[in-house]
């Protein structure tokens, strides 16, 4: 079990990043903030020690995916909220990044996972295929995929 001081910077490090991928994921705030409480609880009763700063962020970044995977697959939520009720909350973006946020969430999963590490984390191929275990050109296929799939919902401008 983690000490409390470990906790606080983690929860001050972090949670920002868990967040938004549970939002990327689960276009929900109340289901957001459930996957927030259980990853950092995880982490809290994690005995894992990590080699460095990056090892910890994507230990973050894997156990936030997996945990919103979860939960999508589970029976109650796939019964229980429509998409209607969760597009319903206005954000409060201008209107060309609006498009553009609406464009990526309306990817597949797999595409709305490579689009936002490698686009809002700043991660490259390499990096999100040890993150997501899976092979580098399979994710350098999927971010070309997801890059077309863009420019076709958005019209074709210099959105890369």
């Amino acid at each position: 079990m983690r000490n409390e001081q470990e906790v606080n910077r983690a929860i001050e490090q972090y949670a920002d990043l868990v967040r938004r991928l549970c939002m990327v994921h689960l276009k929900n705030h109340a289901d957001t903030e459930d996957i927030f409480q259980n990853v950092f609880l995880k982490y809290v009763l994690s005995s894992v020690s990590f080699e460095s700063e990056e090892h910890e962020k994507a230990w973050f970044i894997r156990v936030t995916v997996n945990a919103c995977k979860d939960l999508l697959k589970s029976f109650f939520r796939s019964h229980a909220v429509s998409l209607e009720e969760a597009m319903e909350q206005p954000a409060p973006l201008l209107p060309d990044n609006r498009e553009v946020l609406e464009a990526v969430l309306s990817l597949p999963v797999k595409y709305r996972e490579v689009v936002y590490l490698h686009f809002y984390e700043d991660y490259t191929a390499p990096q999100i295929s040890r993150i997501l275990g899976k092979n580098v050109n399979t994710i350098y296929t999927l971010l070309t995929r997801a890059k077309q799939m863009l420019r076709e919902k958005l019209g074709g401008g210099g959105y890369e």
